[in-house]
């Protein structure tokens, strides 16, 4: 298997190298922010992610490679124990046979750099699946002989102790993302189909994983119970929510997703390996994978007939489908398409890190999948260096955008990371709402610089704000770029002297 390791530790280094030269994309400068208010929960998701990005921040500081450290180290923990399964169920070549598949899926070689809740939600998932495998392995091992290539049996350490394994890594899983609940339905209803699995029903073990998965799971419940549910609500509104669009281009739009994940050849052959598998009940081990990859798959493809389904949602079906693929003897004509299927994906990844490091744009904005990193230091510098809102009054001067996603890049980029504000006048709730606000914190006297989309006519929030301030001052005009090329604009509007509280 160290063949494998040393080629996982390898592209573990790879992203780590591109994390350090690429701005943080929005939603990371977000995560950013939570993780200088550590809690048990927040609005949008459960905690780890913010736990992990202040672990690199407190090593690296308060820069993209210190965001994206401690996610990129849980990734490749997570890969890790990915190759240790597939060692399990094909030995030494399935292990490195899957460690080519995690190098070369954009899933892994480019979303496991971003600072997302979805790196320790896919690793808690591996490490899961590695034990529930350990805890299954004596009752399967006659049925699913180790293949020719590694003869030696396994060692079954004590199956309580695989299971007590197994539901701590569902309870981080679950405090990583929500969806990870998906996995042990889809393992109940393997266990219900399967004969050689039913058997798992009667005994403590997976009772016991419940348990210890509830008890690691009961800070993020208890911090959502001190908040009216927030977090559970959102997220249930945000996957059942009303119908909208036609459900035939959402289902194609979850298919292109995949596609475009793992790469449109290997996603094929991904699927193939869990229909083999999943018509197999009788070699349980493979058995439980494919049902986890075909459940997870399906629940999107359900829900996609009402609401659009981001192409990161089942992420964790990803997995234990390249498991089965990995693991899959294949004749020769599957054997030539997983190398072309290979080639894909590396290419495809390669493209992603050449356009995330080149030095000039290779895509118009619209179709660039990072622009929205860029620019940020540029508004900032231009925030530090404005003084359209400076009278030589002595009253506290305040910033704030108008989306979260602003608010955290301009606290991420300014010099001394300060407080700034969201004020969610036209987009969505978020996390924002639940920290001090600005109609909270401003005191009469003080003033506000809002940084606004530009806009022909003064926009919403100019009108919200105008009648509690004593005069508002229209200010200068910053483009955003990247690499010479505007690729945002954004306008600084001064509230001078609070007259009226928010």
């Amino acid at each position: 298997m160290r063949p494998a390791l040393v080629l996982l530790a390898a592209a573990a280094a790879v992203r780590l190298l591109v994390a350090a030269f690429v701005p943080l994309v929005p939603d990371e400068a977000y995560y950013w922010e939570w993780s200088r208010h550590l809690a048990a929960g927040y609005f949008d998701h459960p905690p780890v992610i913010a736990w992990l990005i202040r672990a690199g921040t407190v090593i690296l500081g308060a820069t993209p490679i210190g965001v994206r450290a401690g996610p990129i180290a849980t990734g490749f923990l997570g890969s890790l124990a990915a190759a240790a399964l597939a060692n399990r169920l094909g030995g030494p070549r399935g292990a490195w046979r899957l460690a080519i598949l995690l190098s070369v899926v954009p899933l892994a070689g480019a979303g496991l750099i971003l600072a997302t809740p979805d790196a320790p939600l896919l690793a808690c998932s591996a490490v899961m699946l590695w034990a529930i495998d350990h805890a299954l392995g004596a009752a399967s091992a006659p049925a699913e002989a180790v293949p020719p290539a590694d003869p030696a049996p396994h060692a079954q350490g004590p199956v309580i102790g695989w299971w007590i394994a197994a539901g701590a890594a569902l309870g981080c899983g679950a405090s990583s993302k929500y969806t990870v609940v998906l996995i042990p339905a889809a393992v109940l209803v393997a266990f219900a189909i399967s004969p050689e699995l039913r058997a798992e029903l009667r005994r403590p073990g997976p009772y016991i994983a419940c348990g210890v998965a509830a008890c690691v799971f009961f800070p993020v419940v208890a911090w959502n119970a001190r908040h009216d549910w927030v977090s559970f609500r959102f997220q249930l509104h945000h996957g059942l929510g009303p119908v909208t669009g036609l459900a035939f281009v959402r289902e194609l739009g979850l298919a292109g997703g995949q596609a475009g994940l793992v790469s449109p050849v290997l996603f094929v052959l991904a699927v193939g390996a869990a229909a083999h598998a999943v018509s197999r009940p009788r070699m349980p081990r493979r058995f439980v994978l494919a049902v986890v990859a075909v459940f997870v798959w399906a629940f999107f493809a359900v829900s996609a007939i009402r609401r659009p389904v981001e192409a990161n949602w089942p992420a964790i079906a990803v997995l234990p489908a390249l498991v089965l693929l990995a693991t899959w003897m294949p004749g020769a004509r599957r054997a030539k398409w997983e190398r072309i299927g290979v080639a894909i994906g590396g290419g495809m990844v390669l493209a992603i890190y050449v356009m995330a490091l080149s030095p000039v744009p290779l895509l118009p904005a619209r179709a660039d999948p990072l622009v929205r990193a860029f620019g940020w230091d540029e508004l900032a510098r231009a925030v530090a260096a404005d003084r359209g809102y400076d009278s030589g009054s002595a009253s506290k001067v305040w910033l704030a955008a108008d989306r979260y996603q602003d608010a955290a890049e301009l606290a991420f980029n300014l010099p001394g990371h300060p407080t700034v504000f969201s004020l969610n006048l036209a987009g969505r709730p978020n996390q924002y709402d639940l920290w001090p606000t600005a109609r909270d914190s401003m005191r009469r006297g003080d003033r506000l610089t809002a940084i606004l989309d530009d806009v022909p006519d003064p926009p919403p929030p100019v009108a919200r704000l105008s009648p509690h301030f004593s005069r508002v001052v229209r200010g200068a005009l910053v483009e955003l770029h990247r690499d010479g090329h505007v690729v945002a604009r954004r306008r600084l509007w001064h509230f001078l002297d609070l007259a009226t509280p928010l």
